[in-house]
């Protein structure tokens, strides 16, 4: 049922994010930083300094509003899916690649109703550890060099998701919270179109029977492939996208007017191989979170919870 789905999605979107967060936060940060100013040189720096300079929580910065939305944003994604899948299966037939791959693509059009607010917000969050860190260093320097021209360093003031969100609704209206919309767009529906159709093709194979599922750990394997595959596959789009979200920069660091000026820029100035910064960092969140995510779903938490519901009121 519909509603089993939507439940399913949000568990599965719940436990997934939490597991992962800290990964997702160093990928932000290490997609953020450019050539000249790069405070951290791999995943396992990027989450030390942020233990050493923010403590443990620092890693969690953001995750109050990822675990907000992502309920409705998993299970938007996964119940489009389904939907989209079967009306387009004909007489309960096995779907063509293509039209899994439609399948796809509608549930990733749906999802970024969401998504984009979503990162919006979550990627201020994420980055402002960074930005933090960088003017202290400089600050630093600065004294280093000339001690007595150096000014106090700048203390930081932490700002939340809804300060952020009034501001923007204040200042730019409903569209400030869909800024990096097409990016959004670019990176979710190829994604999903990957997604999907790989997801579904290897979960059946570790089913013995059609009308049986598979076992929750093919589920949770296929899951983990899928999302990696898909992850590094589109994570050119994910750098752009990330880069047109973040309101704040670092010093000396590029601003971008759109996708072609944000591309040209990062091809010209950092190179081919900065559109797969944060890479292996993406297919380790997106990984577990797809798997377990799958997992849940599939298992379907949910219609034992609704199942259970009615004994409980009798």
């Amino acid at each position: 049922s519909l509603p089993a789905k939507l439940i399913n999605g949000g568990i599965a979107g719940l436990i997934g994010v939490t597991c992962v967060f800290p990964i997702d936060l160093a990928k932000t940060r290490l997609q953020n930083q450019q050539n000249g100013q790069r405070m951290y040189t791999s995943l396992s720096d990027c989450l030390i300094k942020t233990i050493r300079s923010e403590g443990y929580f620092g890693m969690y910065r953001g995750a109050a509003v990822n675990l907000t939305l992502v309920t409705p944003e998993k299970a938007i994604k996964l119940a489009a899916n389904d939907f989209f899948r079967h009306h387009l299966s004909k007489d309960g037939k096995k779907l063509t690649l293509l039209r899994e791959m439609l399948a796809g693509c509608g549930a990733g059009t749906c999802q970024v109703i969401v998504t984009t607010p979503m990162e919006m917000l979550k990627i201020q969050l994420q980055d402002a550890g960074r930005i933090a860190a960088q003017k202290k260093l400089m600050a630093a320097q600065a004294q280093l060099s000339s001690p007595a021209a150096a000014a106090e360093p700048a203390v930081e003031t932490r700002t939340t998701a809804t300060q952020i969100t009034r501001e923007l609704l204040r200042s730019k209206g409903i569209a400030g919270l869909y800024k990096g919309l097409g990016a959004t767009l670019l990176r979710d529906v190829p994604f999903s179109i990957v997604y999907f159709p790989l997801f579904a093709n290897l979960n059946k194979l570790g089913q013995k029977d059609p009308s049986v599922k598979a076992p929750f750990y093919v589920s949770f394997l296929s899951g983990c492939v899928a999302g990696s595959t898909a992850a590094v596959a589109v994570n050119p789009c994910d750098v752009i996208k990330t880069r047109l979200q973040s309101l704040q920069r670092g010093v000396n660091e590029d601003t971008y007017s759109g996708i072609l000026d944000c591309t040209k820029k990062i091809w010209q100035r950092e190179g081919p191989m900065a559109f797969f910064k944060g890479a292996y960092c993406r297919a380790l969140v997106i990984a577990p979170l797809f798997g377990i995510a799958q997992v849940v779903y599939f298992v379907g938490i949910a219609e034992f919870l609704l199942d259970m519901l009615p004994k409980r009121q009798a």
